[in-house]
């Protein structure tokens, strides 16, 4: 049952790891914790006029979050407050058993589809778009 959610696809671009690094000084940054299974990311971002223009990370994560997390760094650029806000609800729509399968903004998000089936496991997958949510949330709020 484990098996399904390392899928080739996901361990690739776990291994990828778009984005893995630091920058200097920059606009905004932040860590959020999963506390359930110990994934750890670290978010930093360059912006102008509230849309990213660079974003790197540092993680100590499952490959689930590595995945999710490197295929973000892959499609930031560009990115506002409300976009990031509209990826976590698509993919909480992806992993609702209830709903049809949502419009997907990028091909890729549909390789987190087996991890519908495994709740404990959606948190690892949100980890980076919450992270980035709460950075730039912070930052709008502090004016800055």
């Amino acid at each position: 049952m484990i098996e399904e959610l390392y899928q080739k696809n996901l361990m690739r671009l776990a291994a990828d790891a778009d984005g893995a690094g630091t920058m200097d000084n920059p606009d905004a940054e932040g860590t959020l914790d999963n506390p359930t299974c110990g994934d750890r990311i670290t978010i930093q971002v360059r912006l102008e006029d509230g849309r990213i223009t660079e974003l790197v990370h540092e993680n100590r994560s499952c490959m689930l979050c590595q995945a999710s997390a490197s295929l973000l760094a892959r499609n930031a650029t560009g990115l506002s407050m409300d976009d990031v806000a509209h990826l976590q609800s698509v993919l909480k729509e992806l992993f609702d058993e209830k709903t049809a399968k949502p419009d997907l903004p990028w091909e890729e998000l549909s390789y987190f589809e087996p991890v519908k089936d495994h709740r404990s496991r959606h948190i690892c997958v949100l980890l980076p778009l919450n992270a980035l949510h709460k950075i730039l949330s912070e930052h709008q709020k502090n004016g800055t």
